[in-house]
């Protein structure tokens, strides 16, 4: 089969619509979701072959490439992601309109993957997702635990929830929460070695449990804010963790001082499992962010999933 690639920027030229096109771009759809060829024939019910034909089919309508193949993995091409992103969230909103149709009610529904740090999946949103689920039982919700947000198209997610200031991408991000950075440590702690007054107390014979970037292999550098005046303390410690599971585990447990956001770190300081120390050079503030496609016709239950975590996380703002 011949694939003319002479002009990739060119804009895909006007056909004349048919049911075919229609239901290949569908075969495209459930191949990225599923990330090969069998198992979108099983979810379509169609056989891998027919899923491979119908492929090569709109390939060759289109002029394209749209994925790669290998004997193990199928993967988009450029100009196959370009086609899928445009065509992606026209699909689903026909899909939508046909539920729209037959019942207002059942709009929301299907399978949501949403691709979340660990931090806001386990102390934020999973705590929390039964009550979204419950208001939409026709919706499924797939929460994958990444430390990168990854590929959405190829990877076949409709969002991600990452904390950190966006890099350039071709993704929409909305912000959800600024959380303030807190300094917090145990009484036990806190009795051996005493309170710190000011930051640079901190550089003077205090253990602090320190968290590895994994962006540089290094921890992360620690700073106070107190109104406009900004105080970066230089720590030591002997622990070194990469998440903040273990982070908690070892602050409770009277290992040293640590810094924590507060959206997960506000329960522990209520029901006084953990003090926060210097509380007047709490002011930092690290952001929320979700992720999704760049399109305005954003399906609903990715909608409907914007509106439940902004409410989520609304107070933890104020």
């Amino acid at each position: 089969m011949h694939y003319d690639h002479s002009n990739n920027d060119r804009k895909y030229e006007v056909m004349n619509f048919d049911s075919r096109l229609l239901n290949g771009i569908g075969v495209i759809s459930a191949v990225v979701e599923a990330g090969n060829f069998a198992r979108a024939g099983e979810a379509m019910g169609l056989t891998q072959p027919a899923v491979s034909r119908a492929t090569a089919r709109l390939e060759e309508r289109l002029g394209i490439r749209i994925f790669n193949r290998t004997s193990r993995a199928v993967s988009l091409t450029d100009e196959g992601r370009r086609f899928y992103e445009t065509v992606a969230p026209l699909l689903a909103r026909i899909e939508e309109a046909a539920l729209d149709a037959s019942s207002a009610e059942a709009r929301v529904r299907g399978r949501l993957r949403v691709n979340v740090d660990g931090t806001f999946g386990h102390y934020v949103l999973a705590p929390k997702i039964s009550a979204f689920m419950e208001k939409y039982p026709e919706l499924s919700v797939d929460i994958i635990v990444q430390d990168r947000t990854g590929d959405l198209v190829a990877e076949g997610y409709d969002l991600a929830i990452r904390f950190g200031v966006p890099e350039p991408s071709s993704l929409k991000a909305r912000l959800l929460l600024e959380t303030r950075v807190l300094t917090c440590a145990s009484e036990a702690y806190l009795a051996r070695h005493g309170t710190p007054t000011h930051p640079h107390d901190l550089e003077n014979g205090h253990e602090c449990v320190l968290i590895r970037d994994a962006v540089t292999g290094q921890p992360f550098e620690w700073e106070f804010q107190n109104g406009k005046e900004t105080i970066p303390v230089s720590v030591t410690g002997r622990l070194m963790v990469n998440d903040t599971g273990s982070i908690i585990a070892a602050c409770l447990s009277g290992r040293g001082i640590a810094q924590m956001l507060e959206v997960y770190a506000g329960g522990l300081l209520a029901e006084n499992k953990l003090v926060h120390v210097l509380p007047d050079w709490s002011e930092e503030t690290f952001p929320v962010y979700a992720y999704h496609h760049d399109s305005p016709l954003l399906t609903a239950k990715v909608r409907a999933f914007l509106d439940f975590v902004s409410e989520l996380v609304g107070p933890a703002a104020q």
